[in-house]
């Protein structure tokens, strides 16, 4: 390759790059135009630029120009996880649940590793019924972060729809030990408890969800 090309190519990526961090999304966007149009543009750095255009694109709120450039970053690079990841997160943004379940299943396939985009699998397929499907991506999200509190809570909760209380009861315990200002799950462990008829327990944490719930308000309102 020419020096002076790569040079000159070298030159406009910075030039992108220093926009970007400076947070000058237009400018950003057409310098990384620019790198694109370049005669030394390879297909790895094609797909890493419009990965970095669809970013700018959701910045600026431009939804639809940003599933674009993710689009067009996985045609230049198809093994791009990261753009997968990033129209799925776009797709359930927009309520598109069943295409996000798609995109984050693509994703994983690549890189089977994030923990989170399991948790938004799951959270995807909870929103479309499939429950025993969400159950297992939040297992799957679990067995990489057994801690993930995010995974248990909502696990627990799609264990309740199905009926299985034990082991709703079980998550939903280990996401309070995990967080005792975690008023959500002390409603939803409240709820299943009353169904249970364990009336005493269930007022306990109702009382408590009900009491961390007015904290946290009082707290937003003061700041």
């Amino acid at each position: 390759m020419n020096k002076s090309l790569e040079t000159e190519l070298g030159e406009l990526m910075v030039s992108a790059y220093t926009h970007q961090k400076n947070a000058e999304t237009s400018k950003a966007i057409q310098a990384w135009h620019e790198v694109l149009k370049h005669p030394a543009c390879h297909k790895e750095l094609a797909a890493n630029c419009h990965l970095s255009l669809g970013n700018l694109h959701l910045m600026q709120g431009n939804h639809d120009l940003a599933i674009e450039s993710m689009g067009e970053s996985i045609k230049a690079n198809p093994n791009s996880s990261e753009a997968y990841f990033c129209i799925a997160y776009m797709e359930q943004e927009k309520e598109n649940f069943a295409q996000a379940a798609e995109y984050f299943e693509q994703a994983l396939a690549i890189n089977n590793q994030d923990a989170g985009s399991y948790n938004n699998l799951g959270n995807c397929y909870d929103r479309l019924d499939k429950l025993e499907l969400a159950i297992e991506a939040y297992t799957q999200a679990l067995s990489l972060d057994g801690k993930y509190i995010a995974a248990l809570y909502n696990r627990g909760n799609a264990y309740s729809k199905i009926g299985k209380d034990d082991l709703a009861y079980d998550d939903l315990t280990q996401a309070i030990g995990l967080d005792e200002n975690f008023y959500q799950a002390y409603y939803n462990r409240g709820t299943l408890l009353k169904r249970l008829d364990r009336d005493a327990e269930s007022e306990t944490d109702l009382a408590k969800a009900k009491a961390l719930a007015q904290q946290e308000l009082e707290q937003k309102t003061q700041h």
